[in-house]
Order: structure tokens, then sequence, then C-alpha cells
């Protein structure tokens, strides 16, 4: 079978190696993949956001099926596009993705479905939005609508940093169109985690849970970032969090996808904060997290090609998961000046001679070959994956790594999974 993955990040390379070993896949195209992607599959030089060359390039190889992997291509309707020209293609349509695009979309549905979520109000207007701010109490969270890369959202705890955000958003249109519209929600205490939901429009399948850490810095400081390290499965999530999490959240979220008819096909990435066993969203995403992705998938052990193939069947009911009795971590490496002015075009030295062990990889995100060199391409660079028999063994195991590595043109945090080897102390 012919599949192409649409994307180039970390997530991507996860999704690639993870379907590259199922015996029903024979091609692999990868547009626009990475260096490290460019081993498993052939990279197609299309960008991710070009519907119409990834439609042509799709119906002339005569591709079995397709797997969207970020963002953007979704919300710019690429399943509608593939779904109108008879191509078998996985994620939800770009009405369903507003979840994701929109964020006032997103809180609407579930304020009308009862889901447990921080109180919102969204501003068009520049003046209404600050005044609303100058009256409400602090911390509060400013979020621009629609996609910013994991960088749209800001945690105030001053009034005057509330404020000058909301100029960037919507004065200064750091996010372009994405800031036209403003949610500004109260702040929710607790810890986070990630839940994935599998679904065929009929069928759901539950995936395990995973812990992202969002700050460029250790302790959690510094600012926000597409994410610097995640860990699965994620401690704050045990069995009573887990049943309260199914019984909040993923019930409501797919009842109410049934009672206003929409059908959402694909993986639903919920992210929660959790309090005294207790959940409340945060966001949800329409496609897997990245870095989650990573250490979730290395730890299926039941064919991942099935997986994503049965799900855009319509067929999920018949795929059986079975779990590696194991706890995985991804650390990021991350170019410097990351998030705001990552620094490219610097080789990564010593990649070639590294040996990994079956419970180790390396996924790639911004890396690019030039004159058979590994090249910095971008703000996110590696993922240092590693499996252990718990938290504290994969942990050491991926640090080993990056021990191997000449990180001098990388920057790393050093405390991923701490939060969880806390929980299980």
């Amino acid at each position: 079978m012919k599949v192409m993955v649409i994307g180039s990040g970390g997530r991507e390379h996860a999704i690639c190696w993870g379907i590259s070993k199922s015996s029903k896949v024979d091609k692999i195209y990868c547009a626009p993949g990475n260096a490290g992607i460019s081993e498993i599959t052939e990279n197609i030089d299309i960008k991710a956001d070009d519907l119409d060359q990834l439609l042509t390039f799709a119906l002339e190889e005569k591709i079995d099926f397709t797997i969207v992997g970020p963002e953007q291509p979704l919300s710019l309707g690429i399943v509608d596009l593939f779904r109108e020209n008879n191509l078998l293609v996985f994620g939800p349509t770009q009405f369903a993705s507003q979840l994701e695009s929109s964020k006032e979309f997103s809180k609407l549905f579930m304020e009308r479905n009862s889901i447990p979520t921080a109180s919102f109000k969204s501003f068009i207007s520049y003046k209404e939005a600050e005044s609303y701010i100058k009256k409400s109490e602090l911390p509060i969270v400013i979020k621009a609508d629609g996609l910013a890369s994991g960088k749209g959202v800001r945690v105030c705890f001053e009034k005057i940093e509330a404020i000058d955000f909301l100029k960037d958003i919507m004065l200064d249109k750091v996010f372009s169109s994405s800031g036209e519209k403003v949610v500004i929600e109260s702040f929710l205490e607790g810890e986070e985690a990630s839940f994935f939901v599998f679904s065929d429009g009929e069928n759901i399948q539950m995936l395990d849970s995973s812990q992202d850490h969002k700050r460029l810095l250790d302790k959690d400081e510094g600012p926000n970032t597409g994410g610097m390290g995640a860990y699965s499965p994620a401690p704050i999530v045990d069995t009573e969090t887990r049943a309260n999490i199914i019984e909040m959240v993923v019930k409501p979220v797919f009842e109410g996808f049934k009672k206003e008819a929409l059908i959402y096909t694909g993986i639903l990435y919920i992210g929660l904060m959790i309090k005294d066993k207790k959940p409340s969203v945060v966001e949800f995403n329409c496609r897997f997290g990245d870095p989650e992705t990573q250490p979730l998938l290395f730890r299926i052990d039941s064919d991942i090609f099935d997986l994503f193939y049965l799900t855009a069947l319509g067929e999920l009911d018949k795929y059986k998961l079975k779990w590696k009795n194991k706890t995985s971590v991804s650390v990021v490496l991350a170019s410097k000046g990351y998030p705001m002015k990552p620094k490219t075009g610097m080789s990564i030295k010593n990649l070639d001679k590294i040996t990994l062990n079956d419970d180790q990889y390396i996924f790639h995100a911004g890396t690019s070959i030039k004159n058979q060199e590994i090249i910095i391409n971008g703000g996110r660079v590696l993922n240092i994956t590693a499996s252990g028999d718990n938290l504290k063994e994969a942990i050491n195991s991926a640090y080993k790594i990056i021990d191997m590595l000449d990180s001098s043109n990388l920057q790393y945090r050093k405390d991923i999974g701490a939060k969880g080897l806390l929980k299980n102390s």
C-alpha cells in the first residue's frame, strides 16, 4: 500500500516510523519531511499547506492512504478536498477542525455541552478587551483565537503584561489574522496532562495519557513554546482521574458531537488541567500533539498503521490496541534563539556516531541535509526518545543520548519528566 504523510516535524517522523513497521505498507512518501524522515520515506518537496499540489501528487501517484500531521492543512480543508476526490485520508473536516483553529468555537462547544473549562469572554475590539483586563482578577489567560503554533497563549500575572500581550496580538498582529479575535479566560489551577482519543465518526478508541512541558526553561520558566519534551503515561492520570476524564470530558464531548451532527474523524487531543483528580479542558487539538506523539507511539505494541487506517475506513472497532509495559520520554533539542528567533544553518555533529538500542530513537523535526551534513533548519530540531521499565530509567536513557551529541548550537531542558518522578516517589 502507498501511504503519504503530510508534515515535517517530530510528530510526522514518529508517525512514519510507526507505520513503516507494518507489513501492509509498501511505500511511504512524506511531504515535505525532514532529514531524519528521509531515511525511512521518500520526501516530496511540497509544503504541508499547498493543498492543490498535495492533491495532484496523491492522484498522480495513486496514493492509497494519506495521514495529515499538522493543524494548518486540516484548518484549510485538506480532508474535505481529498474526500471530494475519492481519496482515503486520516483527519477531521475543516468544520470539525475549528475545535482547534478557533478558541471561541471550541469554548462555545464546551459551554453548550457542559464540559468543564475555564470561564471566558471573546473580543474583536482591542478597547473592549483592554477594558475587560483592567477589571479582571489575576492571573488571567490571553489567547489568540486562531492558530499560532502553540505561542498564542500567555498566562499573565500582571495587568501590564496582559495588556502588552493583547497589543502584540491585536494591534501589532504578531500572529497575523489569528489575532483578529482574542479569548480571555480565567486561570485554571492544577497540573496539565494530555489525553488522546481516536474516532472514526461512530466508534472511539482511547489511548493513554502524556504530559508536555510547554515552557522553554527548567522549572517551567521562560516563554511558551510548541513543547520542550513529554513523557507517557502521565502519573497524574491515575485510575480514578482517568475515570473522571472519561465521564466528565470524553463522554460529553462525543455526545455533543452527535447532538450537533458533527461527525468527527481522526484523533482528538484533549489538553487538560487536573486538580483533585478532576479535569477541566484547557484546549482541543485536532491532531496528535508534538512532542507527545513521540513517547506515546513509542509505547504501542500493536500495528500503528492499522490504528490510522481502520479509523479512516470507519472500522475502528476492529482494532485491538496493545501497550508495551514501558514508560517513554522524549526530550526536545531546539535551536538557540527559539522560540522567538531560531538560529538555523549550523550542522549537528556526531549524530551518525551514536549507537541506539531498541528502546531509543532520535526523531527529527527542524532538520535538513546540506553537503551530506544534518543541518538545523527550524526551531525545534531533534526529539531524543527513550523507553524504560520506569520513568527514571527512560529519562536517564534519553539524557545519555544527549550527552553523546554536540549540542553547542542547541538548547534543551534538563528536567523533562521531573514532575512525574515526584508523583511516583
